[in-house]
């Protein structure tokens, strides 16, 4: 008996639920909405389904574009910077560099400034290679016209997204030379390691305490990470998969305290994104599974 398509596609219906909506709790959400749509076809109707893969993320765009379109508008409302939902990854997802550069957190808050539709085409169109009549269909768009959705929405990301790919083996080893440096306290060693316009964003949602707005220059960052160590002895800095790359997580006193996620470029951070509040870390006690 051959594997029902819903369940053979479910990572990949994941994965662009969760680029499409930057969050994990929402992506779950509808993916198992989609399930039940699917579960509710009689076998003839699952028979004249020709291409279950593109039929399944066709509902899975439309629904997420429905909720991403709720959560414009719940996110204006938000207490400081909104981030999105860190997912603990298998380094295994680095060596699909499409894959690792299309969940990372560099592209997803840039996607962010999307409108709903601009980001499902280019989440359709330019991580999954959709052909445009495909993302037509899952849109509700004339082909014609998602050709020119595509071109303004790459265009957009491509004027805010890192310039250089950086290789996993060399995120690592300027993560590695961070976390020494926060560990130590060691001002000097962090202003090397951190790029002179260097910006950490931080989201606490309200919940627990974090900077409202980007903190901007390596002096300010620098002095504000070589003090957490003095703060509180029961401090302890390590490296985690996040999001398919290498990054930093924070535990005080034993507890999940804070998740960062690094953009490199030319062997320094240039942007820290740090994940403080509680009710987006569901995802970091297992691998998330992720595909293309």
């Amino acid at each position: 008996m051959s594997e029902d398509p819903f369940v053979a596609h479910r990572s990949l219906l994941f994965t662009v639920a969760y680029e499409m909506l930057g969050s994990a709790a929402d992506a779950e959400d509808v993916v198992q909405e989609a399930w039940l749509r699917w579960a509710d076809l009689d076998d003839a109707a699952r028979g004249r389904v020709l291409e279950p893969r593109a039929y399944l993320v066709r509902i899975v765009t439309r629904l997420a574009l429905n909720r991403l379109r709720t959560l414009a508008r719940r996110r204006e409302d938000y207490v400081g910077e909104w981030l999105p939902e860190p997912l603990l990854t298998s380094p295994d997802v680095a060596d699909d560099h499409e894959l690792a550069e299309s969940v990372s957190f560099a592209l997803l808050t840039v996607l962010e400034t999307l409108a709903p539709t601009e980001r499902a085409v280019f989440v359709l169109r330019e991580a999954f290679g959709a052909p445009y009549d495909e993302v037509a269909e899952a849109v509700g768009k004339s082909p014609a016209a998602v050709r020119q959705i595509a071109h303004r929405a790459r265009e957009h990301v491509a004027a805010r997204r890192p310039r250089h790919r950086v290789s996993p083996a060399e995120q690592a080893a300027v993560v590695d030379r961070f976390l020494a440096a926060v560990r130590g306290g060691d001002l000097q060693e962090l202003l090397d390691v951190l790029a002179p316009d260097v910006v950490i964003v931080a989201d606490g949602g309200g919940v627990v305490s974090a900077a409202l707005r980007p903190i901007v220059g390596s002096t300010k960052v620098a002095t504000f990470l070589s003090k957490l160590a003095e703060l509180n002895s029961a401090f302890e800095a390590a490296p985690v998969w996040l999001n398919g790359s290498p990054s930093a997580r924070v535990d005080l006193g034993g507890e999940l305290n804070t998740v960062m996620s690094l953009v490199i470029e030319d062997g320094r951070i240039s942007r820290i994104y740090a994940v403080r509040n509680p009710h987006k870390m569901s995802r970091l006690d297992a691998e998330t599974v992720l595909s293309r």
